[in-house]
Order: C-alpha cells, then structure tokens, then sequence
C-alpha cells in the first residue's frame, strides 16, 4: 500500500485480499454492540485476545489498536500472534486517509481556524455564513479541486448534485466563476438555497455601495437550482432533462428555482478597499491556472493519490496528476502570472466573468462537471453510472457516505432509502444497477457481500473516536449503557430486538437509572419498569470490554470501506476510465475524507493539459 500508482492487476488482488480478510472476520464487522451482553460477544473472541485486550486502558486501546501511525508501542502483556497480525493486516489494506507528512490530529483547528474556531481563514465572510466550521473546510477544499478539473476539462459548467443548502453551489459560482446548477430533492433545503443566494447578493451590493464604482461593472452567471431527486433507476437523459439541459431552457423547467429574474445576472462594481479586504479566500490565493511548480516537493506530493491506469485512457494520467497536484499547490504564496490573490468588488466580479468567458469559448455550454458532496447511499453510484454513460459529463468529483444506504442485491430495499417511483423512464433493476458491487470483478468473487452493519461501521469517524480513547471521555460509557438497556428490554419482551431509541442527549452525564427511564419509553416499555440492578452493575463494570469489542470492530471499518471505493475505482477501470482517489479533507473534521475523481479524455482522443 505504499506504492502511489497500483496496475490494473493489483487493484483486482488488493480486493480479493480485502473480501479474504473480512470474510473471516464478519463475527466481529457484522455484530451490533448493543447486543453485548445479549448474545455474549466477548466470548466469541479467542481466549488468548481475551487475556491481552480485557485489562487495556482507554488510551493502550488507541495506541495499541487503531492507531496506524504509532510506531512505538509498549505492550503490557504478550499479544497473540492472530491479534498483532489482524491489526497489521487492516491498517495494511486501508486506503491512507491523510496525505504523509500531515498530523491527524487538530491540524486544521491550528492552521484553518488558528485566528477563530469557528471561521476558516481561507474563505472570506459572505461564503461563511450559515456555514459550519466542518462544511466550510469541505467547500473550500472541494470547490478548489472542482476548478482545477474545470480547467482540466475545458468546461465552465457544474452540476452540484444533492446540493442542500447550496454551500458548495454559491462558492463554485460566487467566488470561483463556474455556471453552477445545483439539484436537491428536498423542497426546503432548495428554498433555503435561494434565500441565501438572495442575502449573498444583497450583501455584495452593500459591499460595492460602500466602497463605490471604480471600474466598468461587470456581470457573472447565478446559480440555478433544481428541485428533483435524482433516480438511480432513472437513465441519464432523465437527469439532462430534470436540469434543462439538451435544448429545454431552464427558466421553462418547473422544477428550476433561482433569484428573481432582476437579479438573473448580478451587477457588482466597487474599488479596492484600503485594507484590501477580501471577499473570497480570505488570505488564501486564487489560482486561475497552472500555478509556479518552485513549491515544497514533499509538502505537495501526490505519492498517497491512489490511481488506475485504465484501458482506453491512460493518456489522462498526467491530468488527473495535474489537476490534484496543482490542488495542493493551494498554499504557495510564490508570485505568478497565473496565481493572482483574491479580489475584492469589481476585480473579483471582472475575473469572474472573464474566467467564465473563456471557458466558454469554443465550447458546448452543456458540457459539465459532476459533482456530489457526501452523496448518500446509491446516489454516488449513480452519479458514476451517468459520468460513464453521460457524454456531456467531462469529468467528476464524488465524497460518498452512508454506505449503509447501498442497495445490494442482497437487501435491495435497505432502511432509510425511499424507493424509486414506477414511470416510464425507470429501466429495469439488473444486479449490475446496485450500489454495491459496481464492478464486475468484485461481483465474481466469492464471499464478496457487506452486510448492512458492515457498511454501517465504515461511517464511523475512527479519528473522533481516537480522540474519546485518549481523553478518557465520558462518551465512551454509552455504549455500555445501550447494552444493558437491550438486556432488561429483550428480558421483558424477547422479540423485541435492536429497537431504536435514538441518541438520548448527555447519557454519558446521567445515572444508568435516568438513563433506563428515558429510554424505555421510546420503545413501548414503562419508564419505572423494575429491574435486577444488581445484574446491571455487572454489566457496567465491563465497560472496558465493550469498548474493546467496538474498537475491534471499527479497526475493519476503513477496509470495509476501502472495498466499496476500490469496488467504485474498478467499475472505472472496467469502463476504460482513469481515477484517482484523493484524501482531501481532513479526516479530523470530516470523516468521510475520500474524493474519488475522474476525467474523461477528449473526443480527439489528445491529452488534457
């Protein structure tokens, strides 16, 4: 796993060897700590696991366990051979979450949110409100890569799909000059993004009010956004068409919803303010192009991008390097003709237009990138399956989540996942429409299924949890607490197994007691049912071994999810595609870390620069 570029070959074997590792371990991925202490699950563990993991301390458990950078451990005891090997083996098989070099850590609190908590340094005001800390770091460093692919690409246009709020959406169009259109299935979230729009512009007016026309004003497009959901049984000319793309004017779709057609094009005009004031990226600069290459070898390396070299398109490689490479090439202060520092009022509308312009030379406008920011469940798959098949989508940049959400054949309705309506434009479900397997190699292995409570524990945030184990925190008891819970519940009702109650807000603060009268109730039961407290203070006074089993279980959580990216870079590799997968955000703030990009080759057939 140390080698930057795998062969065709090796992507293959790298998930037999996964499937082989989990297949024998699926006592521990596929089991619900909640069932603890009612189906026994320490014991399932081999007698000598047993004596080496029951007397850890929360922070040996960090440094012993999941902690795939410490280098340096002390052993209170002799570890059994099968443990220190299925620890090496996971951490082996993991696709690298952090670039080398960058401290897992509280990094971005120190460098990102070293002036203010709660404000990133490299966004400017009008792109933080509303914005929290974790989604401002996201946008910026998302948007950054989603340029540079435009500009790898030759296009001007985005679509942003599973847009929410628009956050991504105003940032690619209002501080990066793309065409943006967003998509969203929830009406609110949609409105809300129009609303903000609205507050953006009013503000950008304030803003060129105070500071007064020094320039010839300047126009730049709005974003538009689309209210529809996007159907994974659907084919990509119902999506063209859901964002009136292929000849259907956008202001004639129903479902397209944008700022009054006065503000259609925003008109923005200003001087410089004294104190150079930015709007955009803060004290961060704007590369508009290829930026100086005289940056630090190490610091900008591309050594952990993960890439394929696909049939028909290995002569994008160089590209897709490029484009990423460039990305952490972010930070150089070194001065260049096409790495020019942010803008302010009429310089920053001028260059957005101009940037928008001439992108578009030359050029069909319907031409897009694709792009979805943690895009839940099938809905990333989809977007893969219309990049492949879809000739206007030139490239994409995927951040998948919700794995749990993934139809398989197996369990094609999993919960939480609304079905697709019965219409004209649904094709028929084939196995190879699922979310998970996409690839046709994984589909013919052997014992390739994840469970649903596998792909459940591959989004749990292992670098928050790290966090709990060396703070000692009060958090790590709830666990506990549940499975107790489940203990007295099945002991009152047998078939009622794995009820949810949800997250009870500060149970680490409360007695067990208070804990037990909150929870009952969400599950039919009476607050003051009776119980056998002795009994439960039994099974609280093996907290450490619950968080010893879950610790286990979410040391396979990065290879279950390695298998679901890699499964996603094969069905690529399949289709003649490069990719690369890019950990971009930091995993401390974002859990679901892992950009997946690709690029499509021109129609010449010549290289992408």
């Amino acid at each position: 796993m140390i080698s930057a570029t795998f062969s065709e070959q090796q992507q293959k074997d790298l998930a037999k060897r996964i499937i082989c590792v989990l297949s024998s371990y699926k006592h521990i991925s596929d089991s619900y700590i909640i069932e603890f202490f009612s189906e026994n699950l320490w014991e399932t563990l081999p007698e000598g696991w047993q004596k080496a993991l029951r007397d850890l301390t929360a922070p040996q458990i960090a440094d012993l366990l999941l902690d795939r950078q410490m280098k340096n451990r002390s052993y209170p005891s002799v570890w059994p051979l099968s443990l220190l090997a299925l620890r090496a083996t996971a951490h082996t098989l993991s696709f690298p979450r952090t670039p080398p070099g960058h401290q897992v850590l509280d990094t971005v609190k120190t460098e990102e949110f070293v002036s203010n908590s709660s404000q990133s340094s490299l966004l400017g005001h009008i792109f933080r409100k509303h914005v929290k800390p974790k989604k401002q770091h996201e946008i910026h460093k998302l948007g950054m890569l989603v340029k540079q692919l435009c500009d790898q690409t030759l296009c001007s246009s985005v679509v942003d799909v599973g847009s929410g709020q628009g956050h991504l959406t105003r940032f690619l169009s209002f501080g990066l000059g793309l065409d943006v259109t967003s998509i969203e299935a929830d009406p609110k979230l949609v409105s809300m993004a129009s609303s903000f729009d609205e507050e953006l512009l009013l503000t950008l007016a304030k803003e060129s009010r105070k500071t007064g026309p020094s320039q010839p004003s300047a126009t730049g497009p709005t974003p538009q956004h689309v209210l529809g959901w996007v159907n994974p049984r659907a084919t990509w000319e119902v999506l063209l068409q859901q964002l009136g793309i292929g000849g259907e004017e956008s202001e004639s779709n129903p479902g397209t919803v944008g700022p009054c057609k006065k503000r259609q094009r925003i008109l923005v005009s200003s001087r410089v303010h004294e104190n150079n004031k930015q709007l955009v990226l803060g004290s961060q600069n704007v590369c508009t192009g290829e930026c100086n290459s005289g940056a630090d070898p190490e610091r900008h390396s591309t050594s952990y991008l993960y890439q394929q070299k696909g049939n028909n398109s290995g002569h994008v490689a160089h590209s897709l390097t490029a484009t990423t490479n460039h990305l952490f090439k972010e930070d150089s202060v070194n001065e260049s003709p096409l790495c020019t520092p942010a803008r302010t009022g009429s310089e920053w509308a001028s260059a957005k237009c101009s940037n928008v312009c001439s992108c578009n030379k030359g050029l069909n406008s319907s031409d897009f990138v694709l792009t979805g920011l943690h895009a839940c469940g099938d809905l990333s798959a989809t977007l893969l399956r219309h990049f492949v098949n879809c000739p206007r989508v030139k490239g994409i940049t995927s951040v998948a989540c919700c794995y749990m959400k993934l139809t398989t054949k197996e369990n094609p309705n999993p919960p939480g996942v609304v079905p697709p309506p019965l219409t004209d434009n649904i094709k028929e479900v084939l196995h190879s429409d699922y979310g998970y397997p996409m690839s046709e190699w994984v589909r013919g292995l052997s014992e390739y299924e994840l469970s649903y409570k596998a792909r459940e524990g591959a989004c749990h945030a292992i670098e928050d949890y790290l966090n709990r184990l060396r703070e000692e925190s009060g958090l790590l008891k709830t666990h506990c607490y549940r499975a107790a819970l489940e203990c007295i519940i099945r002991a009152e009702r047998p078939q009622l197994r794995r009820a949810g109650i949800q997250t009870i807000k500060k149970a680490h603060t409360l007695s067990f007691s208070e804990y037990a009268r909150l929870g009952l109730p969400r599950v039919g039961l009476p607050a003051d049912l009776s119980f056998d407290h002795v009994s439960v203070e039994n099974m609280l006074g093996q907290q450490g071994r619950v968080v010893v089993y879950f610790s286990l279980a979410l040391l396979l959580a990065p290879v279950v999810e390695t298998l679901v990216l890699l499964d996603r870079m094969l069905f690529l590799q399949e289709r003649g595609f490069q990719s690369q997968l890019v950990p971009l955000f930091d995993p401390a703030l974002s859990p679901r870390n892992l950009v997946l990009v690709a690029v499509k080759p021109t129609a010449d057939g010549k290289e992408i620069h």
